[in-house]
């Protein structure tokens, strides 16, 4: 029996509230702020030993200032991810430096943010030096998913991450009707040995209250089809707040009978260590 050593959540993010030195872009669902301490508390609360940390695009864009704040105040907490524009002529440079960076464990792709095509040299440009840093290039896909799977097609030496579950998820209750109405093209992805995928702010998607019961018919199908060598846990805490609180979306993956304790592990933390290289030390 695989035994639970450490709980990585795959997806939170930390912010200040807005002010003028650090001035949001736009307006984000949930608290006023939740501050790195914040999270940390929130972590310690209920045994997640640490979480790979997502400057959040809606807020600060490309500026990771807040980003690597946090860090330097917990450096042993979190794993650092950003989103990088692909449209900018110096990105390979711009990624090549952020992987010199202490603790940077990936980059991110907001790829429902504008119209590309799937020949896009940005993209491209950006996923293939993902590759030559040594790191995932996380990607933010719903609604984009037959885009993803040409980028995938197109990079097979770069190791791509699909955010939550490659689907859209609400910021504010209720659930969509049919919220994995796309679960066709997510579990099309996974003939790609190179893609992984989050199972991040999946509890936001059920109808039903703690512990989400109706979410498990349709991620036994993404499970099937990527294998929990290729799934990785998380909360997309903050902006799953308005929704449920952290540690309903901690508990529901350790309650569930739909996981074995060998699944749970890899799922919670164990894949994650092997695709980011990166695990937790709250020592540091």
């Amino acid at each position: 029996m695989a035994t639970q050593t450490q709980t990585i959540d795959s997806q939170v993010h930390a912010y200040e509230r807005n002010h003028p030195g650090r001035p949001w872009n736009a307006f984000l669902e949930g608290p006023d702020e939740v501050t790195g301490d914040d999270m940390v508390a929130a972590m310690d609360a209920v045994g997640v030993d640490g979480a790979l940390l997502i400057s959040p695009f809606s807020l600060y864009r490309y500026d990771v200032s807040y980003l690597l704040s946090v860090y330097a105040a917990h450096p042993g907490r979190f794993g650092l991810i950003r989103p990088f524009d692909s449209q900018a002529a110096s990105v390979e440079d711009d990624i090549a430096e952020w992987a010199k960076t202490p603790g940077v464990v990936g980059a991110r792709i907001m790829l429902n943010a504008q119209e590309f095509p799937g020949d896009d040299p940005g993209l491209n440009r950006l996923l293939a030096a993902g590759a030559k840093a040594g790191f995932p290039v996380n990607v933010m896909a719903s609604g984009k998913l037959p885009l993803l799977l040409e980028l995938a097609r197109r990079n097979p030496d770069t190791q791509i991450v699909i955010d939550h579950v490659g689907l859209a998820q609400p910021f504010v209750p209720p659930a969509p009707p049919e919220p994995f109405a796309d679960l066709a093209n997510v579990v099309a992805l996974a003939e790609f040995p190179n893609v992984s995928i989050k199972i991040s702010g999946a509890c936001t998607l059920s109808h039903q209250p703690f512990p989400y019961p109706d979410i498990w018919e349709s991620l036994g199908k993404v499970f099937d089809a990527f294998g929990f060598d290729r799934c990785m846990w998380g909360t997309d805490w903050t902006r799953a707040v308005r929704l449920l609180n952290y540690e309903q979306g901690v508990e529901a993956f350790r309650v569930t009978d739909r996981l074995t304790d060998s699944e749970r592990s890899d799922l919670m933390g164990g894949t994650l260590k092997k695709i980011y290289k990166w695990s937790p030390n709250a020592g540091a």
